[in-house]
Formats: structure tokens, sequence, C-alpha cells
């Protein structure tokens, strides 16, 4: 079993875009799989059309509810789904421990899933740490800019103590470039700057690249799946190329 933390403190990069691709891509392919999202703004429940008054992600790490009773079974995968309330986590999760929170949790449910992907806040708080110490790997999805790129060294900075201290066994899968567009200069500038970086963290940088499209934001205002909502798509297509690039490391 694989879980997989999706992140990059910058806002806008796409990984709540890219965990419900994933995540529903994997689910068509049979494949078990089973999203989190630990984001305050609650995206990836709004899209995946999830009851966000059920039990959730926060009340498992406080403890008040069993991770097992959050899970909620829906047509394009399973989710836990994330609450308004996890913007107040540093407040709430004080305790000693609180960094294994999420990954004492999933231990439970571990042997019911093949992948457990992570949608995290654009923030290096504690719910990304937990993110974090619970996972095997990271995909850092970055929009092909320059801002988005000093996100990912920054996030590279992170990621050291946490290999140090909660998580030695933490990998960087790779960087997933979006918004990218071959055709203009600035795309391919980024494009060699996140292969320097990507060379340095001793991950990859995915061939796979996500091109920008309007049927990603209507695929989400809709709460489908692009793979339902636009299944002939380019971009579709593109999240497609990048899923059989991530299971392909694991063979």
């Amino acid at each position: 079993m694989k879980i997989i933390t999706v992140t990059n403190q910058k806002g806008g990069a796409g990984k709540t875009t890219t965990v419900d691709a994933v995540l529903s891509a994997l689910t068509l392919k049979g494949i078990k799989a089973l999203a989190v999202d630990l984001d305050p703004q609650c995206n990836l429940t709004f899209s995946m059309n999830a009851d966000s008054g059920k039990d959730n992600i926060l009340d498992v790490l406080t403890g008040e509810s069993k991770v097992q009773d959050a899970i909620q079974h829906l047509k394009n995968g399973d989710l836990i789904a994330g609450t308004a309330h996890l913007a107040a986590a540093e407040s709430i999760l004080t305790q000693t421990g609180k960094e294994y929170r999420l990954k004492e949790s999933l231990e439970e449910i571990k042997n019911q899933y093949d992948y457990i992907l992570i949608d995290t806040p654009p923030a290096l708080g504690i719910l990304t740490i937990n993110a974090l110490t619970a996972c095997t790997s990271v995909v850092i999805p970055a929009q092909a800019d320059i801002y988005s790129i000093q996100g990912i060294q920054r996030l590279a900075e992170t990621i050291k103590p946490v290999k140090q201290y909660t998580n030695p066994q933490i990998k960087i899968d790779g960087i997933l470039l979006t918004r990218y567009n071959d055709r203009t200069v600035l795309s391919r500038t980024v494009a060699e700057l996140a292969e320097q970086i990507a060379q340095g963290l001793n991950a990859r940088l995915f061939k796979a690249t996500i091109r920008e499209a309007t049927a990603i934001k209507e695929a989400q205002i809709s709460q489908k799946s692009i793979f339902e909502y636009a299944k002939g798509s380019k971009v579709a297509e593109d999240y497609s190329a990048f899923v059989e690039e991530l299971l392909s490391f694991e063979k």
C-alpha cells in the first residue's frame, strides 16, 4: 500500500485537481484508492460531492470519530471529507505526538487500499506535517511559473526535518508541471528549472504535464471527475498519462 501526499505551499498549483483526477483514474482501473481532504478550503470534498456534515478528518485526528466511520464511498472513489474547522488545527492539535495523528489513523485501514492520496493546504503547518509524516512518498504539483517553482524549494526544506525526526522513509516521487503550455518560452524555461530542482532532490520531473483547460474548472463546478465530465479531452489524456507514469514506477 502506498500513501502519497500531494503538496506545494504555493496555492493554485493543482493539488486538489491532481488528487481528484488520480483517485478517479485509479478507481476506474479497479484499484482500491482513498483520498483524504486535509485542506480547510474543502475543495476536494466539494468537487467529489461528499457529505461535509458526516464524520470528517478533523474528527478522526482528534479521536472523536473512528477512521472507518469517516470513509465515504463515492462514485469516483472513497473519501474522508475535510471541514472548514481544520483552519484551527494548530490550536486543536496540541498534545505530544500531534505529528503522528494521521499516520496512526491510516494504519487502521491500510489493508483496505492500494493507494491513499492526501490533499494538503497551501501552508506548511501541522496538517501538512501530519501528511508528510503519514506518507510513503510525495508528489509536488507545480504551476508552470517561477513562484510555484520557488515553493518547491521551500517545501524541500520542510521535508528535511520530517525525514530526520518523524518519517525516515519519506521520498519525493517527483514534480508534476500543471497549467503547462509547451509552445511558450516561459513553460519550457520553468520545465528546465524544475528538472534541475528535481535532480537536486533526488527525484524526477514527470514526463507527463498537465495543460490548462476550462474543462477542469467546469468539472469541479459540476462535481464530476474530469473523466466523467470530459472523458475525451486533452487534459483528461494528460492526467491518464500521469497516472500511467506513476503506476509504472511500482512495477
